[in-house]
Parts: C-alpha cells; sequence; structure tokens
C-alpha cells in the first residue's frame, strides 16, 4: 500500500532482512516519519482495508528492532495425517461481524 512501511521494505528489494531501529542512520530516519502500518489480528476486509487494516505510525519509535519478509507461507504440519489435506484452507473469519 502506498505510504506504508511494508511499501518501503519491498522497494528496499532485499527479500529478508533484520533491522536494528536503535541506530542512527537513513533507515531509522525515514522510519522516523509516520507511515502506514499493517494491523495484526483484523478481520480482512478488502472494501476497507486502507481504513480498518492501516494506521499511522513512527516504527521507529514503536520498535527496537523489525525483521521482514518479503514473502511468506503457510507452514504444514510436521507429521501428515489422513485428516490433512494440501491445498487452501476454508475461511475461518467470523462470517456474521
Amino acid at each position: 500500500l502506498r505510504g506504508s512501511c511494508e511499501e518501503l521494505f519491498h522497494e528496499a528489494g532485499v527479500p529478508s532482512f533484520w533491522l536494528n531501529l536503535r541506530e542512527r542512520n537513513e533507515a531509522t530516519r525515514l522510519l522516523s516519519e509516520e507511515r502506514l502500518e499493517r494491523a495484526i489480528g483484523v478481520i480482512y476486509r478488502p472494501e476497507t482495508e486502507r481504513m480498518s487494516h492501516y494506521f499511522g505510525a513512527r516504527l521507529a519509535e514503536q520498535f527496537d528492532a523489525v525483521i521482514h519478509l518479503d514473502e511468506t507461507r503457510a507452514l504444514e504440519p510436521l507429521e501428515r495425517t489422513s485428516t490433512w489435506e494440501k491445498g487452501e484452507l476454508p475461511e475461518t473469519y467470523p462470517f456474521q461481524v
């Protein structure tokens, strides 16, 4: 999303990194400016994503460090039983919210 921390991290072009926010450098200067931060644990609503999933934050003031992974995927169970099926998981979010 334009103006988000995630956009800045993705544009860096490094697939994964750890960033110490206690050091003074160009990265921490950029992260001291207010940017959009994605909320954790929200119910995904694509029609209101910007308003309901993001808030203004200054990461360098909020955290000591950031770990960024540009691409992630779901874990697969260590033990595959007959009840485990590879593929998309069913929707589990509240459907009447």
